[in-house]
């Protein structure tokens, strides 16, 4: 352990405790002499301005709290070992799901926490390549991202032009962005539409221009934006007015029993090995495109109509491999 490694040990101990440690008890924890400890405490208190005392009666150091700043924290960018691995592999994250996205922002935070990683040799140079994060159909977010983003934290409406790829026509909105989301592989804005008078989830890719109103966005409570957006099965939102009931293979199901489908799907093993799920949904097509991926190692019992749908798509794809 080095001496700033040490410094943060200190730090933590200090910060965690009620009571006074005693200098026998900093040697035994911080791995060094007396007056090793009695160096990390005058660098702690007499640069980093920390509040340490000793306590004469009880024989030990502590943090005073009547400083009337709350808990005391250490200046600056520190970090332990375990904290910068982590942050190390959230940003490989980040960069893996948006190339470019933020990485003209968070440059200078990406460079010191180089410096830290040099300094505590933790051999991280090589993240780059050892974490991987595949993104399958993922699209680029587009050039207005960062004012989607921009007014969804500030809480100010948008006025932006959209091209919906369901009608495949371009509108003018008003919008009090709600929440950002990140859904597989692709972002989406979750808001009051102000033209259709409800809430919607815009892709954020189909966003063809956009502009920050100096207006405040209405607020909508979380819990009526969960019932909405969350509910049913997938992007297409709305509340759950339907469940469907699938039962997988007895080998798919060695997959399928431990995959999260749905917050409030129910599933159960069946006496022969099957597996059976059941999933609210309102909107079915995510839904069948789902089933569909598993092809015969899938059945749909009900509703009767959803499982019309798939048959028909099934008959439809067979008739494309039929030779004429």
């Amino acid at each position: 352990m080095d001496k700033f490694d040490r410094i943060y040990k200190l730090h933590d101990i200090l910060r965690d405790r009620r009571t006074p440690i005693s200098r026998e008890d900093l040697m035994r924890s911080l791995e060094c002499a007396e007056p090793s400890v009695y160096r990390l405490i005058r660098q702690l208190k007499d640069h980093l301005k920390a509040p340490i005392e000793w306590h004469e009666e009880l024989g030990g150091y502590y943090y005073r709290r009547d400083t009337g700043a709350g808990t005391f924290e250490l200046p600056g960018l520190w970090f332990n070992a375990k904290e910068l691995q982590a942050l190390i592999v959230f940003d490989r994250l980040l960069e893996s799901l948006e190339p470019g996205l933020l990485g003209e922002h968070l440059a200078p935070l990406t460079r010191r926490i180089g410096e830290l990683l040099e300094h505590k040799r933790l051999g991280l140079s090589e993240a780059a390549t050892r974490i991987r994060v595949l993104g399958m159909a993922a699209r680029p977010a587009g050039a207005w991202f960062h004012v989607l983003a921009g007014a969804t934290l500030q809480r100010r409406k948008l006025r932006m032009a959209y091209h919906g790829r369901a009608r495949d026509q371009a509108t003018e909105r008003i919008v009090s962005p709600q929440r950002l989301v990140h859904y597989r592989g692709n972002w989406y804005l979750d808001g009051w539409c102000h033209l259709r008078k409800g809430l919607r989830s815009f892709a954020v890719d189909r966003v063809r221009d956009a502009q920050e109103l100096d207006e405040a966005a209405d607020a909508v409570a979380d819990a009526e934006l969960d019932k909405h957006f969350a509910s049913a099965y997938g992007i297409f939102a709305g509340k759950a007015n339907k469940t469907a009931v699938l039962r997988f293979s007895a080998e798919r199901a060695r997959w399928v029993a431990d995959e999260r489908w749905h917050p409030e799907q129910v599933g159960q093993y069946l006496t022969d090995g099957r597996y059976e799920l059941r999933i609210p949904y309102r909107d079915d097509r995510e839904l069948v495109m789902d089933i569909l991926k598993h092809g015969a190692e899938v059945e749909v019992v009900e509703p009767e109509a959803l499982r019309q749908t798939v048959a028909d798509r099934l008959a439809d794809a067979l008739a494309r491999y039929r030779t004429p």
